[in-house]
C-alpha cells in the first residue's frame, strides 16, 4: 500500500527517488548552460561520472492549440510500453525508462553499446482542466497528451469615449 500523506495516498515512487527533483532541477541547468555555449557552468560532478539516468532528461514541448494544452515528449527507441502517464494532485505526469543494447560485429570488430535511464517530467495543469478526457497518442518516439482546457468567459470590449479635460469637468459642473 502506497504511503499516506494527510487523508490522500501518495504513490510509492514518489518515495523511492526523494531526490529526483533535485536531479531534475540539476539536469535542466546543465542543459541550460550547455545551450548557451558555457558548459564549464554545469554543476560539478565533484570527480565521478554522470550515470546515464542522471544524464538523460528527454525534450518536451508544451503548448496551447484548439482550447487544449498539448504536451509532446521526444523518446527516441522507446516503445509506448515503456511510458507512464498519469494525472497525480493537478500535475501531468510522464515517466518512464529505456533499456538499449546495440551489439555490432565484424571481422575485425567488437561493439556493444548498452543505454539504461529513467526520466519524470511533470506539468502543471490549469485549474479545470478536464482531466477525464485526457488523450495520449504515441508515433515515431514521440508521445504526445492532449488535456482539454476549461472553457474561457468571453469577455466583450467596450469603447469608452474620451473627453477633453475642460469640457468634461464644465458637464460634471452641470450634471450636479
Amino acid at each position: 500500500m502506497a504511503p499516506r500523506k494527510g487523508s490522500e495516498l501518495v504513490p510509492s515512487r514518489l518515495f523511492r527517488e526523494p531526490f529526483a527533483a533535485m536531479r531534475e532541477l540539476r539536469s535542466e541547468f546543465d542543459r541550460m548552460f550547455d545551450e548557451f555555449g558555457l558548459p564549464s557552468l554545469r554543476w560539478p560532478t565533484f570527480g565521478r561520472l554522470r550515470t546515464a539516468e542522471e544524464a538523460w532528461f528527454p525534450e518536451i514541448d508544451v503548448f496551447e492549440k484548439d482550447n487544449w494544452l498539448v504536451t509532446k515528449i521526444d523518446l527516441p527507441g522507446m516503445k509506448k510500453e515503456d511510458v507512464n502517464v498519469e494525472v497525480i494532485d493537478g500535475q501531468l505526469a510522464i515517466s518512464g525508462e529505456r533499456k538499449r543494447e546495440a551489439e555490432e560485429k565484424g571481422e575485425e570488430f567488437y561493439r556493444c553499446e548498452r543505454e539504461y535511464g529513467s526520466f519524470y517530467r511533470t506539468v502543471p495543469l490549469p485549474e479545470g482542466a478536464k482531466i477525464e478526457d485526457v488523450k495520449a497518442t504515441f508515433a515515431d518516439g514521440v508521445l504526445e497528451v492532449s488535456v482539454p482546457l476549461p472553457a474561457r468567459a468571453e469577455t466583450k470590449a467596450r469603447t469608452i469615449e474620451i473627453k477633453e479635460a475642460a469640457k468634461a469637468a464644465k458637464i460634471e459642473k452641470t450634471a450636479a
